[in-house]
This record gives C-alpha cells, structure tokens and sequence, in this order.
C-alpha cells in the first residue's frame, strides 16, 4: 500500500504534455513543441565557462543547505537593484529549482486543515503542493480576457483557517500581470487577515507592457513581512535542467527552509551554484536584454499570426512566454455530437493531425484555456501557430460536414 499522499496527486500535466510531445518524436514523427515551459537556446557563456571552471577546480564539495554564501549574497544585490528594497544574504535560500523553493514554503506555513487561497488559471505544482503539506487549496478564479483576479473573489474566499496565498505574476499560463492596485489590494488582504503571500516570480525578467516587472513587496512594502518571494534562474538564463532556484524570505522561513532542505537535497547543485555565480559577478546583463527582445519579438509576430483566428479572441500575453487561448466560444459554437468537445480533444487534434505540441486547460483548472509557448525558435513559432489557427478555423466546417 502507498502513502496516502500519493494518492492526492496526479502526474503534472504540462510534463505529461511536453513528454506526449517526445513520444511523437521518439516514434520518428517531428512536431513543433508549443507546449515547452523553457526558452529554447543557449545558456550565456558565462554561465557554462563557470560550470567548467568548478568542475576543472575540483568544485565537488557539499555547500550550506541554503547554498554557498558568496552566491546568496550575489543574489541579494540582484534582488536589490531589481526592488529597489534592500535585501541581503540572511534574506537568501538558494533551492533545486523554484519548485523547491515553493514546497519549502508550504511546508514552512501550512499545516493539515489549513486553507491556502490559489488563482485559476494556475500552474498545477500549486494546489499540488499545498495537498502534500496536508492543507486545503481553495480557488479563486481570474476571468478572461485579463486573467486579474478580482478583490472581492479573493476576500470572500478567506475564512479562519486560511493561512496563505499563492500569487503568480506574470503568469503561467495566462500571461497576466498584476497591476499595481491588485497587487497592493492583495498586500492589505495579507496584512488584515495575517495571510502568507508566496509570490512565484519566475518569469519577472518576460514583462511586455512598456514597464518593468513590479514585485508585490514593491507595490506594499507594508507585506514584505509576509510575503515569500520565489524565482529561479531556469527561464531568464535558459537553464532549466540545471535546477537552481531561489528565495528571499522573513528569517523564521528562512529557519525553516535550513532544516528542509538539510533532510531532502541537502543543497542544490554545486556546479549550477558556480556557474550562475559567475555569471552573476561578470554579466552585464546582455543576455538577459537579447532573451527580452528576442521573446517581445515572438509575442508581436505571435500575436499577428492569431489575430486570424474565428470565434477565438487574441490573447493579451503580456507576460510570461505564453499565448493562453480562451477557446469557450469557439467550443460552445460546435454542433451536438461532434468528436472534438474539449480543449483535451483539441490538444491531441492538433498534435495528431498538425504535429504542434500544446497544453490543454484543464491541466491549469480551466476547462477553455489553450496554452501555447512562444519560446522556440522564431521560425518554428510562425510555422506552429499558423498550423493552430489553420486548424483551429476548420472544427464547425469539418464537423457540420460530419
């Protein structure tokens, strides 16, 4: 018999899309992957000539639980110019990814029968997580065509057994991003309620409004307090295997997160801590600048091409890497009886019959959402979205000639 707890999960469905996606090529079929969660190109080169310098240094030695001194201290000053708040490495937790991070979190606040507020759309490790830790996700949900979350949904979901919410911004899948009165709205419902933000920042360098990415401890320093705040290297550096991540936190989380993570990774890995410290003494920042534009660039040609389709209103995109479709009004359009009734059918459909990977709604808690990445190659992204839409156009036709 399994623990109990596994019986709570279900296996991630943006990894069950992605290796959907790998099956199909392993059978000797090439598809275009819209459903990858990860920028496809090169990490800098200083990052990798750090890797190597650890690894011809002998760099094969344990480091802190919360990760090497020098690295936290870098990440602090990063953190710093970014909030323009100052941060410093007491305030730092170097973590196996941000997925740790944000385990480490929920265990650090939750307890079995706690609730924790959660923002639908969401990327499913969440509500995951808050299970794990034996507590209760309760779901709010953000409406297209924004995808912001609406105050009085959030506060009418506290009741005396919340203990935390968990915001995403920009956001993965929609691509919202939270406006400056939603998130010091959200910062005065943590501080009257004593609510736990665990704010998942990890697409804050993908911002396409004209203005930078607002952190929820800028727009309220009021909830710094309250707030743990969890980003990662794996998108802005290209490194998602590598899995490092991090967070800055009040310094009983940060406790907290020292005996986690001394009974589970121990520390996260050496050659990644090297590597991006290095890249973080010697960058300059070009990378990330050439990532921004090569990503603003995809969205505006993305946008172009899906500004073709039927009954599908354009998505916003205005953050993240993510085109999010609400496909409820093309979906309700289809005649009874036809075979393609959900936003599942439609992924497979088009994987099947276009060879374009995608991620379906229900996977983020909504039955309408199409998630399409446009962090591949740019000549890939025109060809793949032109396949969505082409298809997309034909469903009433083929299905009234059905």
């Amino acid at each position: 018999m399994l623990a109990q707890r596994i019986s709570l999960l279900s296996e991630s469905g943006t990894a069950a899309a992605r290796e959907a996606a790998q099956d199909v090529v392993a059978a000797g079929h090439p598809i275009i992957d819209l459903a990858t969660g990860e920028v496809i190109t090169e990490p800098p080169s200083s990052v990798r000539e750090g890797a190597i310098a650890a690894i011809k240094a002998g760099t094969n030695r344990y480091t802190s639980s919360i990760g090497l001194l020098p690295l936290r201290a870098a990440v602090a000053e990063k953190l710093s110019t970014e909030t323009g708040i100052s941060w410093n490495s007491e305030d730092i937790v170097i973590t196996a990814g941000a997925k740790q991070g944000l385990l480490d979190a929920a265990l650090a606040v939750l307890d079995p029968d706690d609730e924790a507020i959660i923002i639908r759309p969401c990327w499913p490790t969440f509500p995951s997580q808050v299970l794990l830790a034996g507590a209760k996700p309760i779901f709010v949900d953000a409406r297209p065509p924004t995808y912001i979350p609406a105050i009085d949904a959030i506060r009418a979901a506290v009741t005396p057994r919340t203990k935390a919410m968990i915001i995403n911004s920009p956001n993965n899948p929609t691509g919202a991003v939270y406006d400056r009165t939603t998130l010091q709205a959200i910062g005065d419902l943590a501080v009257n309620y004593q609510m736990w933000i665990i704010s998942d920042e990890c697409y804050s360098n993908f911002v396409f409004t004209g203005v930078p990415h607002e952190s929820i401890v800028m727009a309220h320093p009021g909830a710094r307090s309250r707030t743990i705040l969890v980003n990662a290297f794996s998108k802005e550096l290209a490194i998602t295997g590598w899995r490092l991540g991090y967070f800055a936190a009040p310094p009983a989380i940060i406790s907290a997160a020292k005996k986690l993570q001394s009974h589970t990774t121990s520390n996260a890995n050496v050659i990644a801590q090297q590597a991006v410290l290095h890249h973080l003494q010697v960058g300059d920042g070009s990378y990330e600048r050439e990532i921004h534009q090569r990503l603003s660039d995809a969205r505006t040609t993305g946008l172009r091409i899906l500004a073709d389709l039927q009954d599908v209103s354009p998505p916003i995109a205005d953050g993240s890497f993510f085109f999010y479709l609400d496909l409820s009004r093309l979906l309700s359009s289809l005649p009874d009886g036809a075979t393609v009734r959900s936003t599942e059918d439609i992924a497979r459909l088009i994987l099947k019959e276009v060879a374009v990977g995608s991620v379906a709604g229900g996977t983020f808690g909504d039955a309408n959402g199409l998630r399409l990445s446009f962090g591949v190659p740019p000549d890939l992204l025109e060809s793949g979205l032109r396949r969505v839409v082409e298809t997309l156009n034909s469903l009433k036709t083929r299905k009234a000639a059905a």
